[in-house]
């Protein structure tokens, strides 16, 4: 197969290296507005199998014109563009699948084009991150498993393999996208009724190998896609995983309306939001670097098989990639999309349309084509 990867960024790179080394995949194009960019990725990977290509994504001509040559298409940009390449891969008849982006409804808009790509003969699968992407799948695999489904309980974290103060984290990801998750009210289903609590809140203790005490608490967006394809679940809620005491830090800021971004205040002859001042305050304290880092993660499906309360929990604790320089997050997010894309590129998955992961991903052969990457999920079936 051939296959698209926009975007030469980090995630963008780390899905054209899985690519790269599965037999399947014969071409390799990846696109950037900056040229320069993607060609020093395609000399890292260094293989005749990718090439570079300047493409601007907000160009619509130019974005179908490019992807027309493809038969997938792994869209790693900024959520903002996830609509216009989906429309655009309509258009020229190519399957898609994207990071997913819950700000401003952009995958509800995503999953609207449905009947548009079942008509192209197209599959379109967005939300494939971690949270949403892996859980998502995860989730839709332990419900196939059930006769029954009563809950759902989710729990993500990218964190330092060694905690360091003040806040014992640091960011993989946009701290400006985490403040939203970290501000943002987080909607769950409890007792079977949809309902918004705030974030940073219900504080929870647990435990994984090598890893523990944590600590857990619900943020915006980790629900997605889940909260539609089971609406008559009794329990469905989503947790980020932190060492413990980062969520009180957190919620003192929250307090002291030093994440806010829709008020501005004077600072000298300058008008500035307390977020912009904040991010540029603690941005250089949390960076990675050169640090180690970790994903971990844990889905509980709950519910009814074969007239037993039954729940399947699925655990997978993910490393930095220490010989390629790949952090643990970067792994585990751009082997999920890189496997589906696959998926839909070989015709494992051949259901046509717009489909979230939980309604499409067979879970089985996704953990298998992950585990031959070293992330590694485990299941465990639990009867009471």
């Amino acid at each position: 197969m051939k296959v698209a990867v926009l975007g030469s960024g980090l995630m963008g790179k780390e899905a054209a290296r899985d690519l790269l080394q599965s037999p399947g995949v014969e071409k390799v194009g990846l696109a950037d507005i900056d040229l320069d960019r993607a060609k020093e990725v395609c000399k890292l990977l260094h293989t005749p199998k990718i090439d570079a290509y300047k493409v601007d994504a907000g160009n619509q001509q130019d974005l179908a014109g490019f992807l027309q040559h493809y038969d997938v298409c792994i869209n790693a940009l900024f959520y903002s563009f996830n609509e216009k390449v989906a429309q655009a891969a309509i258009e020229v008849g190519v399957h898609s699948v994207d990071l997913g982006g819950h700000i401003g409804h952009i995958t509800d808009r995503v999953l609207d084009l449905s009947s548009e790509a079942k008509a192209a003969g197209v599959t379109i699968i967005p939300d494939l991150g971690v949270a949403p992407g892996m859980i998502n799948i995860l989730s839709g695999h332990g419900v196939s498993k059930l006769d029954q489904l009563a809950s759902i309980r989710l729990f993500v974290g990218g964190i330092p393999v060694q905690a360091e103060p003040p806040l014992e984290y640091n960011h993989v990801f946009s701290m400006e996208g985490l403040m939203d998750h970290y501000t943002d009210p987080s909607t769950i289903i409890r007792n079977g009724k949809m309902i918004e609590i705030p974030s940073l809140s219900e504080v929870e203790r647990l435990y994984f190998d090598r890893f523990g005490p944590l600590e857990a608490f619900h943020t915006s967006g980790g629900t997605s896609t889940l909260l539609k394809s089971y609406p008559s679940i009794d329990t469905l809620e989503y947790k980020t995983i932190r060492y413990p005491g980062h969520a009180e830090k957190m919620k003192l800021l929250v307090d002291l309306n030093l994440t806010r971004n829709d008020i501005e205040v004077s600072v000298g002859k300058s008008q500035v939001t307390p977020r912009e001042v904040l991010l540029k305050t603690i941005d250089p304290i949390v960076e990675l670097k050169d640090k180690d880092d970790v994903v971990l993660l844990r889905v509980i499906v709950g519910g009814v098989k074969d007239t037993r309360n039954t729940t399947y929990q699925y655990e997978m604790t993910t490393f930095k990639d220490r010989a390629n320089q790949v952090t643990a997050m970067a792994r585990a997010t751009a082997n999920t999309i890189s496997v589906v894309a696959q998926m839909v590129g070989s015709n494992i998955i051949r259901k046509r349309g717009v489909h979230p992961p939980e309604q499409i991903v067979p879970g089985d052969v996704y953990m298998k084509e992950m585990a031959k990457r070293g992330v590694v999920i485990t299941e465990k079936q639990i009867n009471d």
